[in-house]
């Protein structure tokens, strides 16, 4: 399941439980390998059945989870009667192709509300046609309840990753980036330029598949690095957990990569609650996540220099104090119990709006 996915579920979840939310779901279930011709017939479908939903159900507002979703919105908004609200996420809104590019502006026109997870997908959106009035930035959440905080002990954690995964990560600092391997998420550029730069005795882990796995592969294995370097390619949640409480910081390397960008990034916020703090680069939407000093730090987006000093100098005299931090950070700005609260209060503001036009 990748992060959009799964962060949709986790507000659905949340909003749920509030008393004030009746809420009717429509989903789409489907394997990765057939998601792109699972979701042309789910949207098909919405188009035919979604006013009869809404008129049965007598719902207030419609809530799309994405750019992808909301893209029915033209085709529906004269036989819906309430107002509709998307949810974007950033690559939704950058992607590269000129048909879908020329659209998004029809359905930023017939929606009458734009949550983006961050200021940066906010701008892409009004940089494409978005009315500034419609959109609003809301960050993505988490839910502590996912991960069995009571088990991470980093010595413990490694000790378990050596057993199940031959890593042997005893003695070292550990770097870890998890993800989809594509090309803004910057592996290549950090293990050429970064990895070589850093002090420390390091190990670097990453975890997640990708179209990007063959290149990156190649680079790792003509690295002289490459013995401190494991591409474990996509784990089970237990191994991520595992992973995210043995490792010491959290990598962010982003590139910049024109028709892409990093909306948000809610595996910092899974690192940071296994008190793993973030190094990242400072782009898009990684800037509405870190606070210097509080959970991470931003580094000037291809400063191979600055990234690798920064590691060294947060390992050797900040980790202790970053670590015990950053939880209680993101406990403070990004749980879904409280994001979900702007939420609501925003779609309320959205209705009233709508009734009084």
């Amino acid at each position: 399941m990748g992060g959009m996915q799964r962060v949709s579920l986790q507000l659905v979840d949340t909003l749920s439980r509030n008393i004030e939310v009746d809420l009717k779901t429509v989903k789409l279930e489907a394997e990765w390998g057939s998601i792109g011709t699972k979701t042309a017939f789910f949207l098909i479908e919405n188009v035919l059945s979604l006013p009869k939903t809404v008129r049965n159900y007598k719902a207030d507002i419609i809530l799309f989870s994405s750019m992808v979703t909301a893209s029915i919105a033209p085709l529906i908004r004269e036989k819906i009667k309430i107002p509709m609200v998307t949810i974007n996420h950033g690559h939704d809104v950058t992607l590269s192709v000129r048909l879908y590019q020329r659209y998004l502006r029809t359905v930023f026109k017939s929606l009458d509300g734009v949550i983006s997870v961050s200021e940066a997908t906010r701008m892409a959106s009004i940089k494409r046609g978005m009315d500034p009035s419609k959109g609003i930035s809301l960050p993505n959440g988490f839910s502590p309840g996912d991960f069995n905080l009571h088990e991470c002990d980093k010595e413990t954690a490694r000790d378990s990753l050596l057993k199940k995964l031959d890593l042997p990560l005893n003695g070292k600092k550990v770097l870890l980036t998890t993800g989809r391997l594509i090309k803004r998420k910057g592996h290549e550029w950090f293990i050429t330029e970064v990895l070589p730069k850093i002090q420390s005795d390091v190990v670097y882990i990453v975890l997640g598949d990708g179209p990007e796995i063959a290149r990156i592969s190649k680079v790792v294995r003509s690295s002289p690095h490459t013995h401190n370097i494991f591409l474990l390619g996509r784990q089970p949640d237990n191994i991520l957990q595992l992973a995210y409480c043995a490792a010491d910081l959290f990598i962010m390397p982003n590139i910049v990569v024109p028709g892409d960008m990093e909306g948000f990034g809610v595996v910092m916020l899974e690192a940071n609650l296994m008190n793993t703090p973030v190094i990242a680069s400072d782009l898009e939407g990684i800037k509405d996540v870190i606070e210097p000093g509080k959970n991470g730090y931003r580094i000037e987006v291809g400063n191979d220099i600055l990234f690798a000093s920064e590691i060294d100098r947060v390992l050797h005299n900040e980790l202790d104090t970053l670590s015990e931090s950053c939880r209680s950070y993101i406990y403070s700005n990004f749980t879904w119990e409280n994001v979900s609260l702007r939420y609501i209060e925003y779609l309320k503001t959205v209705i009233r709006n709508f009734k009084n036009a």
